[in-house]
């Protein structure tokens, strides 16, 4: 393995301090590129932000070490940095009479709800940045790894996952294929002991340089597949951004999961019953097969199927398999290879979908849940539309309601009392002038931002929901002015207020408000 950097805590601790003082931040850089630059580094350009760092004040100086992979003279790194600590464990190499950087620095925000705010950094290998200035699809390698073995830095996927996970203390969380330990650091906020594992060892060393630099030392690291590195430990949170991409061969540690299609996620979601504390969660992002004649919501609710677990799965896209593979040959750079080259891989691929019936790849989260339910409940659905991130509580608030549910039967539920959920809105759809609309819609601003079709009666009663009446009395007030039988009205509210329930429209008045 390559070195890397030295871990040392006193060092790191002075380091951790220069970064602090010269504001190498996620605001501090912000500030300083402005919204253009920043945004051109997330589309893998420089030129806007090497226009904005000619100054050499030392913020200046570390964003072209570290984020744009520039030399940058001694004199000026040593003002930014305790640079010969720096050269001596690994940071930085001498080039003539500058330095450079031999890993990328990137500094992270780390903001999930209902955690505390501080700086933190995430170290990949340089052009490994996703969306950074060098870019892996573009080639960008670190000197003397093979690309296999590369570690990427932080990437839409970790962020999504990030913001999907449930956040509340806990003693014990799994980063299970943790890369460059993003998950972990997130984790490391609000679980007393955090596990970092991979198969990649370089990986873990660069989980290690994460978390170290950050200022956390309540993790460990464990190398090995899927489950094995933890035997038969339990956890109550574990998080996992695999390696998903279902491919023809394992070219990259990172992405290539090394079994049949999509068997390593399948893998992931059977074996988290076993590691998993009573009402803990399991969350993952995955891939999974559309296989010609099959139904994929049977496909996946066969993975969850006698775990035990309560499992909600939310497909974000689908792609068709050349879509699919195109996507992961320019991530691999094959597009830069010669002609020949790229077709050859392309239909080795397409051979593979060919060969295992294969139409589409969705893409989505998985999340699973410990709650000990003699029938769990399994909501296998397909969701393209915008979500607002990060939809950890709302998540853990949908697992709530699973539960009243399941432990209330029709009578129960009407015997309940609701309250109407924040930011709820009211749409009546019909044509302009009209006296009565056709339909009446309601619309949720926060989560999964649904909406519902409601009749007159789903639409009233959902704007007196405040948790003072049950909603049988509801019910009878408005069978009163509607000049209905309120005996016949309690009959056929059980099913709508389910779903509104369900989708969080209204919310038991007995739970936890966000």
């Amino acid at each position: 393995m390559t070195k890397l950097p030295a871990p040392d805590p006193a060092r790191l601790a002075r380091l951790r301090e220069a970064l602090l003082a010269a504001d190498y931040t996620a605001d501090g850089c912000l500030d300083l590129l402005g919204p253009t630059g920043y945004a051109a580094l997330a589309r893998s350009e420089a030129v806007p932000a090497l226009r904005a760092t000619r100054g050499g004040t030392p913020l200046e100086t570390l964003v072209r070490l570290f984020l744009l992979q520039q030399p940058v003279p001694y004199p000026a790194a040593a003002a930014a940095l305790p640079v010969e600590e720096c050269l001596a464990d690994g940071w930085l190499t001498r080039d003539g009479g500058d330095v450079r950087a031999t890993v990328d620095v990137r500094p992270y925000a780390n903001e999930v709800a209902g955690l505390d705010s501080s700086d933190a950094w995430v170290v990949s290998d340089l052009g490994c940045a996703v969306g950074g200035a060098g870019g892996i699809g573009a080639g960008g390698s670190a000197a003397g790894v093979a690309r296999g073995e590369l570690v990427l830095g932080v990437g839409g996927a970790s962020t999504t996952l990030a913001g999907l996970a449930v956040r509340r203390p806990v003693r014990a969380a799994l980063d299970l294929g943790a890369g460059s330990g993003v998950q972990a650091l997130h984790a490391a906020r609000h679980a007393q002991r955090v596990t970092a594992t991979d198969l990649n060892p370089r990986a873990l060393a660069f989980s290690r340089l994460t978390l170290a630099l950050s200022g956390f030392d309540n993790t460990e690291t464990a190398q090995g597949s899927l489950f094995e590195p933890v035997g038969e430990r339990r956890f109550d949170l574990i998080v996992s951004n695999p390696p998903f991409v279902i491919s023809p061969a394992s070219r990259f540690v990172y992405r290539d999961g090394g079994m049949a299609g999509d068997e390593l996620c399948r893998s992931l979601v059977r074996g988290a019953a076993a590691h998993l504390e009573p009402g803990g969660y399991c969350q993952l992002l995955a891939n999974w097969q559309h296989v010609k004649g099959e139904d994929w919501h049977e496909r996946l609710a066969g993975w969850v199927a006698g775990t035990g677990l309560d499992a909600w799965v939310v497909q974000r896209e689908v792609q068709d398999v050349a879509q699919y593979a195109e996507l992961w040959l320019r991530d691999g750079g094959d597009h830069l290879a010669p002609r020949t080259v790229y077709e050859a891989r392309y239909n080795e691929w397409l051979d593979a979908f060919e060969a295992a019936r294969v139409e589409g790849i969705g893409f989505g989260w998985i999340t699973l849940r410990a709650g000990g339910a003699a029938q769990p409940t399994v909501r296998i659905e397909e969701w393209p539309h915008p979500v607002e991130q990060p939809l950890g509580p709302h998540i853990e608030q949908w697992f709530a309601r699973q539960d009243f549910l399941r432990g209330h039967d029709d009578r129960a539920l009407l015997a309940a009392r609701y309250v109407l959920a924040d930011e709820v809105v009211q749409e009546q759809v019909g044509p302009p002038g009209a006296e009565d609309p056709e339909h009446v819609v309601l619309r949720h601003n926060r989560g999964m931002r649904r909406a519902t079709k409601v009749d007159t009666v789903g639409a009233g009663f959902a704007g007196v929901c405040d948790g003072s009446l049950t909603a049988g009395e509801i019910l009878d007030a408005i069978a009163q002015l509607l000049g209905e039988d309120p005996s016949r009205l309690r009959d056929r509210a059980p099913d709508s207020l389910r779903l509104l329930v369900e989708q969080g429209f209204v919310e038991p008045a007995t739970l936890p408000q966000r």
